[in-house]
């Protein structure tokens, strides 16, 4: 009943909010997703986006077919692996910034290794600079981390606000340096937070310093500092910094997937890579979303 081709492409839409990106995402003309969404939009018989010419937003029932899309297309794409008799083999070396942690990505890498049981999926968690040294340097065939806004390299999987945030009890002194807890350089996060900040002239010191984003949750749910982090994936125990701090805006940060493309890699590396990022894009709403439930 619903063509997979569109289904894939409602994914795109429903996942940057954007024609363009999608189509960017897709490979297509602008205008060709404009048809495929309006073609489901017809076999359903109802609205999925509402849209307008600065904004595109899911509606109600659109939110309902973000489930039954990643559904139909998921058993499309093992009833095809199993009569076409393809199995996917190999070492698949897997690169994710530790703000995946947090989200539903276990629930997509599940899935994978249940639909893929001969891949030897290796996982490496690390900030998001470091993964992005280790792919060029041909040690990673994947990466699922950030990169400024504004950088063209990477395929686009999810764009978030960063703001502050810190301990619900936490007041910031106007006349002392702002206590910061970052993670150490590469830092992506580190380089927006410290580059913001002294554009707005305002003094800073490092109250903490750490490679995990544990440790870095622990020291602000400690009352030690703020922290630069991505709006929808706020920890437990942690709240947005009051504007009246004053603390200069952070602006946007990308998620991006990074394909490796060396010669001698792995068998099958490729191959396996390519149906990794493809269940990463069609589950690219579940990134954005915390991995347990949140207290009301």
């Amino acid at each position: 009943m619903y063509d997979p081709a569109q289904l894939r492409t409602f994914l795109a839409v429903a996942q940057t909010l954007s024609f363009t990106q999608a189509a960017r995402r897709l490979g297509l003309r602008q205008s060709t997703v404009s048809q495929h969404v309006r073609r489901l939009e017809e076999a359903t018989g109802r609205t999925l986006f509402t849209r307008d010419t600065h904004s595109v937003e899911l509606t109600e029932d659109g939110e309902a077919m973000l489930g039954f899309a990643r559904t139909i297309l998921q058993a499309h794409e093992r009833a095809s692996a199993f009569f076409t008799g393809k199995r996917l083999r190999g070492r698949l070396r897997f690169g994710v910034s530790e703000d995946f942690v947090l989200t539903r990505l276990p629930e997509i890498l599940g899935a994978f290794r249940r639909d893929h049981p001969e891949v030897d999926l290796e996982l490496s968690v690390e900030l998001s600079g470091t993964l992005h040294k280790r792919l060029e340097a041909g040690r990673l065939d994947l990466v699922l981390a950030k990169r400024r806004t504004g950088d063209t390299h990477g395929e686009l999987v999810w764009q978030s606000t960063l703001t502050w945030i810190g301990a619900p009890e936490l007041r910031l002194d106007p006349d002392r340096p702002v206590p910061l807890i970052v993670f150490p350089p590469p830092g992506i996060t580190r380089a927006r937070a410290l580059e913001a900040l002294e554009a707005d002239g305002r003094a800073w010191r490092i109250a903490c310093t750490s490679t995990s984003l544990s440790g870095l949750i622990a020291a602000a749910q400690a009352g030690l500092g703020v922290m630069a982090h991505t709006r929808g994936l706020i920890p437990l125990g942690l709240v947005p910094v009051p504007a009246r701090a004053g603390l200069p805006e952070l602006g946007d940060v990308d998620f991006v997937l990074l394909h490796g493309r060396r010669p001698g890699a792995a068998p099958g590396a490729q191959e396996a890579a390519d149906a990794l990022a493809a269940s990463i894009l069609a589950g690219g709403d579940r990134l954005h979303r915390p991995a347990g439930p949140r207290p009301r």
